[in-house]
């Protein structure tokens, strides 16, 4: 080989290492930033006072950069642990693509940035709300309860379940009943979606020291929670239906999907690993795949009742 075939070589592998904007772009964690944005949303579209559409992008664009924010001081935080798990080895810190010092960098600013201009736009709760959830999930979460309990999941999953009451504050200035119940069916949904995932994927948590409920109590005492946690999240998402936002619309359609969503965890409760393993966990893949449409149809069905609603059609 040439002395320009090595150079060559080793500027093409240099290249390989260097950060393009889909790196910074991955670090916000954009799939995440996806359900956020949206319940965020809706939480702003079924509040009963309205706002200037500018303005509830500029607050839409704050709580995704704001999702994003969390979401890089994850990755700085838990480089350690990306680094040993296979799906997340491919991140852009153990990747070698960003640096972790790059990472928080990031992560400070936009958290900075997001809440500043959230408060600027809208009021002092709705910025309040934001920097709590940001707080909560980089470090309650992040830095505390993932890899200390368990249960990290079920509380950690209180960051996700922020959004729509940050829109429903962004429009009302305050919080509701309504609010607290959209914070509810994200929170009680959380456990039962991932624990089904959990239960049919080989995770690598336990080697990376992450006590995850599979890991650490093992699959019968995580069919037992899933069930329980689906027990509650059943009439929060019903108990949705008959407040200002709710209507005949929303009820009817999430009884039959809570009806569905409960039959899937009771056969997955009923179930042991011999059965599960005979049929390559194909009811535990069900429950998950049905999990993963359940808050988008439940929070597109409160737009189809705010929509109604704004066409005096409410018989609520």
């Amino acid at each position: 080989m040439t002395d320009a075939s090595v150079t060559d070589v080793a500027h093409n592998g240099a290249q390989t290492n260097e950060a393009g904007f889909g790196d910074y772009f991955a670090l916000l964690k954009p799939r995440v930033m996806s359900l956020v944005v949206f319940t965020a949303l809706v939480g702003l579209v079924v509040a009963p006072v309205g706002i200037h559409p500018f303005i509830g992008f500029v607050a839409i664009l704050c709580i995704a950069v704001g999702a994003g924010a969390s979401g890089a001081l994850n990755m700085w935080w838990d480089a350690d642990i990306d680094s040993v798990m296979k799906r997340t080895s491919r991140r852009p810190i153990p990747a070698g693509k960003v640096e972790p010092s790059e990472a928080l960098g990031i992560g400070l600013a936009l958290s900075g940035f997001s809440v500043i201009l959230l408060f600027l736009a809208t009021n002092l709760l709705a910025a309040a709300l934001l920097a709590f959830t940001i707080f909560f999930y980089a470090v309650i979460y992040s830095m505390w309860l993932k890899r200390a309990t368990p249960q990290n999941i079920v509380i950690g999953g209180a960051a996700g379940a922020f959004p729509p009451m940050i829109g429903w504050a962004v429009a009302t200035g305050g919080v509701s009943i309504e609010s607290a119940l959209m914070f509810a069916l994200i929170f009680m949904w959380t456990p039962p979606h991932f624990w089904a995932l959990a239960l049919f994927v080989r995770s690598d948590y336990g080697d990376a020291g992450v006590p995850m409920l599979t890991e650490t109590h093992g699959r019968p005492i995580t069919r037992n929670h899933i069930l329980v946690y689906t027990l509650f999240l059943v009439p929060v998402a019903l108990g949705l239906g008959f407040t200002s936002i709710g209507g005949p619309v929303y009820l009817a359609a999430a009884f039959v999907l809570n009806l569905r969503f409960f039959y899937g965890a009771w056969l997955v409760w009923l179930r042991d690993d011999a059965a599960a393993e005979a049929d390559n966990y194909a009811t535990e893949k069900w429950l998950f795949r049905i999990s993963l449409s359940y808050l988008f149809l439940h929070f597109g069905l409160l737009l189809v009742e705010a929509a109604l609603h704004s066409l005096g059609w409410s018989i609520w």
